[in-house]
């Protein structure tokens, strides 16, 4: 069976999520998820992807990301991969694949998108379970993006921008945003497209993505997302 093309597009932002092999855990101490977190680093600025959100389960990677070519994404996700399986191999004496197959992605419209994905990447901690607030969670982007943490990885959409005249106010206005839950249709066609690998946006969207890709792009089921379509 040939593989489904992929959408990524220059300057246009990508959902991608890369999961465990059959869902185990990837992540075992604190020194693990700071490794990852290291190579994800130089795996963007080396093959040119700015990272807008994103976080780290125990068994799964969430990533919003900016691509600055149209194989950025799956370069730097190769990067990291072997990078950090071969740490995880050697570090626990294990071997084999430590990822399920190909990392899935989706493209999106980053006008009516992109904030409503920060959000659903930083609240996967909240929705497990593990958190009762996304800044209780240590491996994510959320602190970044809500108060300014530095953890030399987030480049700043121009839509994150917009949200205040200065940082102070964009901090704010960032946190105000997770006073109200996510749109319950809006979560689905989320966590729809980044399964299936569709674009999410409107039909002048998903008609430029066909254009520049040369592919055709199919529409997202309607309807309640599937129990098990993750976090």
């Amino acid at each position: 069976m040939p593989r489904k093309p992929r959408f990524y597009l220059s300057g246009v932002p990508a959902h991608v999520i890369q999961r465990g092999n059959n869902r185990q855990p990837v992540f075992f101490s604190d020194e693990d998820y700071q490794s990852y977190l290291g190579w994800l680093k130089e795996g963007c600025e080396r093959h040119g992807c700015a990272t807008h959100a994103f976080v780290l389960m125990t068994n799964h990677v969430h990533l919003l990301v900016t691509p600055d070519s149209a194989d950025s994404i799956s370069r730097m996700i190769q990067f990291v991969g072997r990078k950090y399986v071969t740490y995880i191999n050697h570090l626990y004496g294990r071997s084999g694949t430590l990822w399920e197959g190909r990392h899935k992605g989706s493209v999106i419209e980053d006008d009516r998108y992109l904030l409503a994905c920060m959000r659903y990447i930083e609240l996967n901690p909240v929705r497990a379970g593990i958190t009762e607030a996304p800044g209780e969670y240590r491996w994510s982007s959320y602190r970044g993006n809500a108060f300014g943490e530095n953890n030399g990885l987030l480049t700043r959409h121009r839509l994150f921008m917009k949200l205040g005249s200065s940082n102070k106010a964009r901090y704010h206005a960032y946190r105000e945003l997770f006073s109200n839950a996510l749109d319950p249709e809006q979560l689905h066609q989320l966590r729809a497209a980044v399964q299936t690998g569709t674009p999410l946006g409107n039909d002048r969207f998903r008609e430029l993505i066909e254009r520049a890709t040369g592919n055709r792009v199919g529409q997202l089921r309607r309807g309640r997302p599937a129990k098990d379509a993750g976090r």
